[in-house]
């Protein structure tokens, strides 16, 4: 399995005519949070592959559009005053705090998007907030492990786990409900962004128990032939 991974910043080789004969191989897209939607319309409209995404703590002018107060009716959304908003046709997965399975490669993503709260910003969370939004999840996770044999393949989150390729700044430092996930559902990746890397070829992997911790900033190819493979822990 081959998925573009996405983060924080466009990529101009991504973001350009040519991007079928870059990417036009891989079977779907990853999207970490700080982008601009029109970005993700770009990238499925060229590519024609899902594209499953999370917010971040910037580029949030449609989160409210997927909030619980909002009903999302083809091109628009109606706000919790009842208004008409246009939506940008982006054909995007909103996939922050939900579990969802994609039938055709057999795999389980889930996220938790967002960054510790660092001031009166939108989509930011105390780490309890971030536990108890990770708790809403386990009912889902459970009947994945009773019925996939496994609970999740991959974790999108915006920021990092705490210790594990975060920085020190408030506003960057990452979640140990992140660790706490990773502890109690296993899952076989866990894809960030948030961390800008000034140096692009700098190491973006890191291991917590069996889970692969990986930067995406910018863009990232994942390649792994076990991806999606029904039964115990993806095996």
């Amino acid at each position: 399995m081959k998925i573009l991974c996405i983060s924080d910043e466009s990529d101009p080789l991504i973001y350009s005519k040519n991007i079928n004969t870059r990417y036009g191989d891989v079977d779907f897209v990853i999207a970490a949070g700080d982008l601009p939607l029109k970005y993700y319309e770009f990238i499925i409209s060229s590519l024609n592959k899902p594209l499953y995404f999370v917010f971040g703590n910037h580029n949030l002018e449609f989160l409210h559009q997927f909030s619980s107060g909002s009903q999302i009716i083809q091109y628009g959304y109606t706000d919790t005053k009842g208004g008409m908003q246009l939506l940008p046709a982006f054909g995007g997965d909103y996939v922050d705090g939900k579990v969802v399975y994609n039938k055709k490669h057999k795999l389980i993503i889930a996220g938790l998007g967002g960054s510790l709260r660092y001031n009166k910003g939108k989509h930011q969370f105390t780490e309890r907030e971030m536990f108890f939004r990770m708790l809403k999840m386990v009912p889902h996770l459970v009947f994945n492990r009773i019925f996939r044999g496994r609970y999740i393949d991959i974790l999108i989150t915006h920021a990092a786990p705490l210790g594990l390729g975060d920085d020190i700044d408030r506003c960057h430092q990452g979640f140990s409900t992140f660790l706490t996930f990773i502890q109690w559902f296993k899952p076989r990746y866990l894809l960030h962004g948030h961390i800008h890397l000034h140096d692009l070829n700098a190491n973006r992997n890191l291991v917590y128990k069996e889970t692969k911790v990986i930067n995406i900033f910018q863009s990232y190819i994942l390649e792994d032939p076990l991806l999606g493979k029904d039964g115990k822990d993806g095996n």
